[in-house]
C-alpha cells in the first residue's frame, strides 16, 4: 500500500500543476494565438524530456507516438487552449471533471478495467463537489467555449487509455517525450501556415511559456504517464479531480477571493471522491490473479496481454 501512496502521490502533481494552466494561460498567454500557443507549450517540453532520456522510438513506437502526439498534444493543447480564452476558469474546470467517468468507460474495453462501484461512486460525489465549488450561476458561458472543453476531455481521456495499454514496453519518460515533441511538431508548420510568423512575446509572456512548458506539461505529463502505468484508470481519473481544486484555491490565494460555504462544501466532497477511488489493498480479493506482484489487485502490471499489443 505505501507504493500504492507513492504512486498517488506522483500522479497528483499533475492535475495540480494543470490547474494552474488555465489561469496562467488566460492571464498571461496570448489569446489569439491558440496554435502557437500549444506548439510552444508542447515542443519544448518533449525536447527537454527527450535530452533527459536519451532515447529514440523503435518499431511501433514511431506510429504509436504520432498517434498518441496528435491525441494527447495537438488536438487536446489547442482545445484546452481556446477553452482557457473562452470561458472563466471555473466552467473549463468543471466540464474537464467529467473525465473520470470517460476514462473508466473506455479503460473497460481496451485495458480491461471494469469499473469498480467505488470508483464510479467516487466519481459521482467528485463531480457534484467539482459543481458545488465552481458552479455559482454568476459567470457568462461561452458555447464554442463549452464545446472546445468537452471535446478537449474526450480526446484526452480516450488519447491517455491507449498510452496506458501501449505503454508496458516502453520507458514512460521516453513516450512521454516522443508524444509531446510528435504532437509539437505537427502543431508547428500549422501554427505558421494559419497564423503567420510567431507572436511577439513580453517578458511576463515569455516566463508564462516556461511555466507552462517545464511544470504544466514536462512535469506535469510525465507524472500522470507514470500514474497511469501502475494504477488503475479509474484512480488515476479521480486523482485529476484535484485540477479544479487548484483552480479553486488558486483563485483564493492570487485573487484574494474568498471561499464560501458551498465552496468548502465542494470541496469536500471532491476529496471524498478522490480518497474512495483509492486502490484496494493487495490480498482481499483476486489474490490469485496476482502471484508475483502483490501491489494492488487492479494493478496494470498483473493486466493480460491486451495491455500490451505489439
Amino acid at each position: 500500500m505505501e507504493a500504492n501512496a507513492r504512486w498517488v502521490a506522483l500522479t497528483a502533481v499533475a492535475p495540480v500543476a494543470w490547474g494552474t494552466n488555465y489561469f496562467v494561460t488566460h492571464e498571461f498567454l496570448p489569446a489569439d494565438r491558440p496554435l502557437y500557443g500549444a506548439a510552444l507549450r508542447a515542443l519544448p517540453a518533449g525536447l527537454i524530456l527527450l535530452a533527459l532520456c536519451r532515447q529514440r522510438p523503435r518499431g511501433a513506437w514511431w506510429w504509436r507516438s504520432a498517434v498518441l502526439g496528435l491525441l494527447n498534444v495537438s488536438v487536446f493543447f489547442v482545445l484546452v487552449y481556446v477553452a482557457s480564452q473562452l470561458l472563466p476558469t471555473s466552467i473549463a474546470s468543471t466540464v474537464m471533471a467529467v473525465s473520470p467517468l470517460t476514462m473508466m468507460l473506455i479503460a473497460w474495453p481496451l485495458v480491461s478495467e471494469r469499473p469498480r462501484t467505488a470508483h464510479l461512486a467516487g466519481a459521482a460525489i467528485g463531480l457534484a463537489g467539482v459543481c458545488l465549488m465552481l458552479l455559482t450561476g454568476v459567470e457568462r458561458v461561452s458555447v464554442p467555449g463549452v464545446l472546445a472543453s468537452a471535446a478537449a476531455m474526450l480526446v484526452s481521456s480516450f488519447g491517455h487509455i491507449l498510452a496506458k495499454r501501449w505503454s508496458a514496453d516502453a520507458d514512460v519518460l521516453a513516450s512521454t517525450a516522443w508524444q509531446l515533441t510528435a504532437g509539437g511538431l505537427f502543431l508547428l508548420p500549422v501554427a505558421a501556415a494559419v497564423e503567420g510568423p510567431p507572436p511577439a512575446l513580453s517578458t511576463p509572456a515569455l516566463l508564462a511559456f516556461g511555466y507552462v512548458t517545464l511544470v504544466a506539461t514536462a512535469l506535469a505529463f510525465a507524472a500522470w504517464f507514470t500514474g497511469l502505468r501502475h494504477l488503475p484508470a479509474g484512480t488515476v481519473g479521480l486523482i485529476g479531480l484535484l485540477n479544479p481544486v487548484t483552480g479553486v484555491l488558486l483563485g483564493t490565494a492570487v485573487a484574494a477571493e474568498v471561499l464560501t460555504v458551498q465552496q468548502l462544501c465542494g470541496l469536500v466532497l471532491v476529496l471524498a471522491g478522490v480518497v474512495l477511488g483509492r486502490p484496494r489493498r493487495a490480498g482481499r480479493r483476486g489474490s490469485s490473479q496476482a502471484p508475483a506482484h502483490p501491489v494492488s489487485d487492479e494493478s496494470p502490471a498483473r493486466e493480460p496481454a491486451t495491455c500490451n499489443p505489439r
